[in-house]
Parts: C-alpha cells; structure tokens; sequence
C-alpha cells in the first residue's frame, strides 16, 4: 500500500490566530489579515524583529525576521500589534485536535505545522484529496484560519506541494508529479536549501531543483559533504523519513533570554544565569531526567557570539548546581563586553534514576537540595511561577524564571489596546 502523508501548514499563523481572536471575541470589524499589518515583539524590550506579516504587508517586501524598525522603512502605515503566545498556544492545541480525529499518526513539527500518515484512511473518508479539503474546509468553518495541505508519499513532498502556493489551498506533488511542479522551482525552495547553499549552489551553475536533482551526487558531495547527498536526495523526491506520533526524547534542554539593557557586571549577568537555571532545571525535572554536560552563551552588545562548555562529575537537574556550573564557564568565557544575551544550554541527557558517583571531598547535601528544588516546583506548578521567588529577584528588573517566551509575549492587556470596531 502507497503512503499517503498530509503536510498541515497554518497561513500567516501568528497574525490569523490574532485577527480570529480579535474578529471572533473582542468585536472588532476589521480583519487583520486583510491589512498592512504584522506581529511584532517590542523594540523597548529589544525583542524587536517582525513574527509574522500579512499578504498586503508582503507586497511592501516586509519579511518575517527583520527587524520592526526595517519594516517601518518600507511602510510607515504600517500597523502592529504584540504578540499573544498564551493564545497562540491555545490555538494551536485546537488546531491539533481536529487533525487527530482523522489519524492517530499526527506529528506536530511546530506550533503551526504538523505531518498526518493517512495511509489506510480512504475507506473512512474517502480519496486523500477530498479529505484534504474536508479537513481544510473545517478548521476553517470551526476555528477561523485558513490552511495550506500538501499530499503525497512522503513527508518531504508533501511539505513541498503545500508550500506551492498559498494561502487556503490544498495541493498534491505525488513522485509522477515531480519534474512538473518541483523540478522548476528555484533551488531556495527546496527544503534543507539555506541562503549559504543557494549561493554556492549557483557558484556551481545549479539554479533550480531540476538542475540540482541531475547534477553528479559525487560533485555535490565534494562542495557540501554529506550535506551534498541529503539535497540530492531531495531534489528527487527521496525521503525515508516517517511521521512520528511521540517526539523523540531531548537530547539537550536550554534557555536564553535578550536582556532589556547591556549588562556591564558579573553579578548582574550571574542573576541572569539563575533565572534561567531556574527554567532549565525545572524542565530537566519535569522530563525526570539530568544533564551532564552545561554550557553558557554570551552574546555582546555587537551581536558577537560565545561559547563554552564543561562535564560535570555527576549529571544534575539541581537548580543551583546548574547555577554554580555557569558562573563558572560565565567567568572563565567573558571578556568584559557589554552583553545582549545570555544562554544556558545542557546535553548528555541521562535517566533520572542515574546514581551520583560519592565523591569525599564534595561536601554538599545533594539529596535535601534535590527535595527543596521539588518542593518549590510541586508549589509553583499549583500556585504560578511567581508563588516562589529567591529574594535576590525582589525588587529587580531581572525575570526570577527568565528565557523562553517572555512574559510581555505570552499575554496582551486587549483593555489598553485601541481595537478598531
């Protein structure tokens, strides 16, 4: 039996969940997505770049990443509103949910994107093109926000027939389908083609995925090693990938945060690095699992990169042994810069059950620490984040569970936002 995978693609995700929300349940007359108009973090905050724009916005050359400053060049008329992660969360998980009632084998790939093995479901409902449009037409009639579907025989094609074009539409691009609709595409719309690799690849005089899939793999694996035979191997329409239901286990956990200001001290940078032990330990703790290796990362006022790395004697998901470990790398990596960014990072990922070797010279109570950090995390999972805070964070500008999605992303006071009715 041929596979049949479905690729799910939210149009303009961010901007659809919030022009639906703000149509649906705040009143307003005015359909977002049908205006110059763009999510974007807050420039005050130094998250300032575009998350997501509409099609009219896209006529104007505004692109997703750019900073809000760049976007206003290109249109001063230009309207934003902040994002809502807690809403996106919540759309997201609806979103999921329809797709699951038509297969068990539904992988999310990202808030807005997932992969679904229909292979077997056509007596249930019917050709893969006709459900397609079945669930497309649904999320739309129950949820407000349009789809792009792609359908094929593996995840790769049908990722790239639903990127073919957009928005509201499904598309197919089975293997007989490819020279037409895939082999004239520019190489850049090729999945796992980056700008670095579009610019080499036209070096070689490889423009578009036709070329790319009858060039010499042997070529293209002495320019790219053994990136070369992955786009080769796309390029045809080969992918023995499969749709995975359950994610794979971590193999790393981290978390980093763009600070508000340059920081120009230790000791504030180090408080920064317990806010974020504090969010990398409790995920470690959630998964039950600990991390040998910590790593800090060090991003300066002029966007300059660093990092570095240490094996810990014992793996841990203890919050202030993760915190010493930092300000250690902290110390012995800092060069006095200004610093934008500050990250913590953890890899070999062991069991939870994994035993502590004794050491005579350690003198520290690993197990009570282990019980407080617990008990902290049992009160703040009942009580919110902020029921538990170290007394160093009180009256400090400095987020006690800073990284991730800040909180200013999480959730938007509607009642200070002028909503056009």
């Amino acid at each position: 039996m041929e596979k049949v995978i479905f690729h799910i693609d939210v149009n303009s995700a961010f901007l659809s969940w919030e022009a639906v929300y703000r149509l649906k349940h705040l009143g307003s007359t005015k359909d977002l997505r049908k205006m110059i108009s763009a999510v974007g973090g807050d420039m005050a905050m130094r998250h300032g770049i575009i998350l997501a724009k509409s099609v009219p916005a896209k006529k104007y050359g505004i692109q997703t990443g750019e900073s809000i400053m760049e976007a206003k060049q290109k249109c001063p008329a230009l309207i934003l509103v902040p994002p809502n992660y807690n809403l996106y969360e919540r759309s997201s998980a609806a979103f999921m949910q329809i797709l699951r009632d038509y297969s068990p084998d539904v992988e999310q790939y990202s808030v807005d994107e997932a992969f679904m093995d229909m292979t077997g479901t056509e007596s249930l409902f019917g050709p893969p093109v006709i459900v397609a449009n079945m669930i497309k037409d649904r999320i739309y009639r129950e949820l407000g926000f349009t789809v792009n579907i792609g359908v094929s025989s593996n995840k790769l094609l049908a990722k790239m027939a639903g990127d073919l074009k957009k928005p509201n539409l499904v598309h197919t691009l089975f293997p007989n389908e490819i020279k037409e609709k895939m082999w004239p595409l520019p190489v850049s719309e090729l999945f796992f083609v980056g700008r670095a690799t579009t610019r080499k690849l036209f070096g070689l005089g490889i423009r578009y995925i036709g070329e790319l899939a009858n060039a010499d793999p042997l070529m293209l694996k002495a320019h790219f090693k053994k990136h070369g035979e992955v786009i080769w191997a796309f390029a045809n329409g080969l992918d023995m990938s499969v749709v995975q239901s359950s994610p794979p286990p971590n193999k790393g956990y981290g978390n980093s945060t763009t600070i508000p200001f340059d920081v120009t001290d230790s000791s504030t940078a180090k408080l920064v690095l317990l806010a974020l032990a504090e969010t990398v330990a409790a995920r470690l703790r959630k998964h039950e699992v600990k991390a040998e290796v910590i790593a800090v990362g060090i991003k300066d006022y002029n966007f300059s990169y660093a990092s570095h790395q240490k094996v810990l004697t014992a793996a841990t998901n203890i919050t202030m042994e993760i915190h010493k470990a930092a300000c250690i790398l902290f110390d012995e990596l800092w060069n006095g810069s200004p610093i934008r960014h500050l990250g913590i990072h953890t890899s070999r990922i062991k069991d939870f059950d994994f035993n502590r070797q004794i050491n005579m010279f350690d003198i520290e109570d690993y197990e009570k620490l282990e019980s407080a950090d617990q008990m902290i995390d049992t009160i703040r999972n009942r009580y919110g984040i902020d029921s538990v805070k170290r007394a160093v964070f009180l009256n400090n500008p400095i987020d006690h569970m800073s990284g991730g999605i800040s909180r200013e992303k999480r959730t938007v006071d509607y009642s200070k936002l002028k909503i056009d009715n």
